[in-house]
């Protein structure tokens, strides 16, 4: 017997030891300062405690239906023409972004426009026909969803891949408000505010055009040498600032559709321009998209193509020779710019434009207030029932309250192990776990008296009472580690918080309660002399 209490508290020794390495890692000293440094570089303090920017943005949707239709419109007009059908034009209808309008079809060859259209597009769109040879096709209200929630899916993964770029510890990027296509995003320990939201909402998307005339001053200067409207397979675009030689913004009429778009990107890095040495961001092409760029530079050699980034022209160049793969965009970048703009390349483009919808911040000042008052609260409610603990079942309650504290390092441990984040509803969900871990002691020393009442010897008691109280435990810490798991699938980042801690502290009480717990009744027990009661 002896020896099996040995083995019992060599490991919960170990597992002691364990998680107090969890908690302070290998500090660097043992001066107050250093383990407190070593202490939050392993447990992470979330966006209340810690301060730092609660974001809402709004994914602007119907712009990624519009551009899924440009690309189709583009596609179709090409297909027409392979099967060796002219028509006027291909282009969206404006007035809505899910349909495209084909104008000038060949009246006598209906049946083989209708028969293109419905082998590629008729699973995506309702095509009908109308009056002066014109065919409309919308989107089917599943595809539209479909875009729609793909689009907030992958804004979700661009912005993740954004923020941890550019380093922000434990962010919270999810939807919110489920079908309001908003997305929730919350930084703790921001700095830079302003940088982080110039990046989180620039859609970089990267796309080259071919030019169709230009430059213009102004938009109604476009408009009336265009004979008063933008034909429909083409659109109006101004220079970003800088990029005009004349100091302003100029306007170009380019193709609708891109002969290079975002996704045909395979990277980006920051480089200099040969001439100047200015910061510059070089670009390279799928191999796919590069053989289909060289064949349109090489039939159109001596003409201009925009490069268009975010819907501004960031450059505007003479086709000199057959281009591949590669590319690059300067004009008065600086090196941050450069970095932050290779960057966004390289994490992908937004399928669409990003609008804030709430914008609040906590400032640190707030968070060390929150701190300091959920840490007192933790800390006078664990002395408060300690200290009814001691008064109320006398020797055993020492017991108890070792099995507290060691529940407690278990669960700060596991926080620093597995780089969890803790917020206020975690260090509620701390205080709720000392909550359940007195009830866990409480229904075992109740029956322990129970046992004892009925006359029956200390080691006896004990026993008896562990063995019947452990039923009622596990059904106690069975339901409430199910309602904690399903805060943490439905619920967002602070309840989420809750339940981690709530579930791993209702585990590390398991263990205390039961296994420690009885090892030191144990251990007591056999201490005892023959017939001496047990102070409960």
């Amino acid at each position: 017997m002896s020896k099996n209490l040995t083995t019992k508290t060599i490991a919960i020794f170990a597992v002691l030891i364990f998680f107090v390495l969890g908690i302070i890692g290998i500090p660097g000293g043992l001066s107050p300062s250093k383990l407190k440094a070593s202490i939050l570089n392993r447990i992470h303090l979330g966006l209340d405690l810690q301060g730092g920017t609660h974001l809402i943005l709004q994914v602007m949707v119907d712009e990624a239906v519009g551009i899924a239709r440009d690309s189709d419109a583009a596609h179709i007009k090409q297909d027409l023409q392979q099967n060796g059908i002219t028509v006027g034009s291909v282009g969206p209808d404006l007035t809505r972004p899910d349909a495209i309008v084909i104008n000038g079809a060949p009246a006598d060859r209906g049946g083989d426009v209708r028969s293109v259209l419905n082998s590629k597009y008729g699973t995506q769109y309702d095509i009908t026909s109308g009056a002066n040879n014109t065919w409309t096709l919308t989107m089917k209200p599943t595809a539209v969803a479909e875009i729609k929630k793909r689009a907030v899916d992958q804004s979700i993964v661009v912005i993740t891949q954004r923020v941890n770029e550019l380093g922000t510890t434990e962010p919270v990027i999810q939807e919110y408000n489920l079908g309001s296509n908003q997305i929730l995003v919350e930084l703790p320990g921001v700095d830079d505010l302003g940088r982080v939201k110039d990046v989180i909402q620039s859609t970089a998307r990267l796309e080259i055009h071919a030019v169709l005339g230009g430059p213009y001053t102004s938009e109604q200067d476009a408009l009336q040498q265009l004979g008063g409207s933008v034909p429909i397979d083409s659109i109006i675009v101004p220079t970003a600032p800088g990029v005009s030689r004349t100091g302003g913004v100029q306007y170009y009429q380019i193709k609708r559709s891109a002969e290079v778009g975002g996704t045909d990107l395979r990277s980006a890095r920051t480089g200099r321009n040969s001439n100047t040495s200015e910061p510059e961001v070089d670009f390279y092409l799928t191999t796919a998209a590069g053989d289909h760029f060289a064949e349109f530079t090489g039939a159109n050699v001596g003409k201009n193509l925009a490069v268009v980034l975010d819907n501004k022209i960031r450059e505007v160049a003479v086709i000199k020779d057959q281009i591949r793969d590669q590319g690059n965009i300067g004009g008065g970048m600086t090196e941050q710019q450069a970095n932050d703009l290779s960057m966004l390349l390289n994490t992908g483009s937004l399928p669409a434009s990003l609008h804030y919808l709430q914008e609040s911040t906590v400032g640190p000042s707030l968070g060390a207030d929150s701190i300091h008052q959920g840490v007192m609260a933790s800390i006078v409610g664990m002395l408060a029932v300690m200290a009814f603990m001691l008064i109320y079942y006398r020797g055993a309650g020492i017991n108890a309250d070792l099995a507290l504290f060691l529940n407690l390092v278990i669960l700060l441990g596991f926080m620093g192990y597995t780089g969890s984040t803790l917020t206020l509803p975690g260090i509620a969900g701390v205080i709720l776990t000392i909550g359940m871990g007195v009830d866990s002691n409480v229904l075992i020393f109740e029956r322990i008296r129970e046992e004892l009442r009925a006359g029956k010897s200390p080691a006896v008691a004990v026993d008896q009472g562990f063995a019947h109280a452990w039923t009622t435990i596990i059904d106690t810490h069975v339901t409430t580690i199910v309602s904690a798991a399903i805060l943490f699938i439905f619920g967002t980042g602070p309840v989420r918080g809750f339940a981690v801690t709530l579930t791993f502290g209702l585990l590390a009480n398991l263990f205390t309660a039961v296994f420690v717990s009885r090892v030191i009744f144990d251990a007591n027990v056999n201490r005892k002399e023959r017939g001496e009661a047990l102070s409960i």
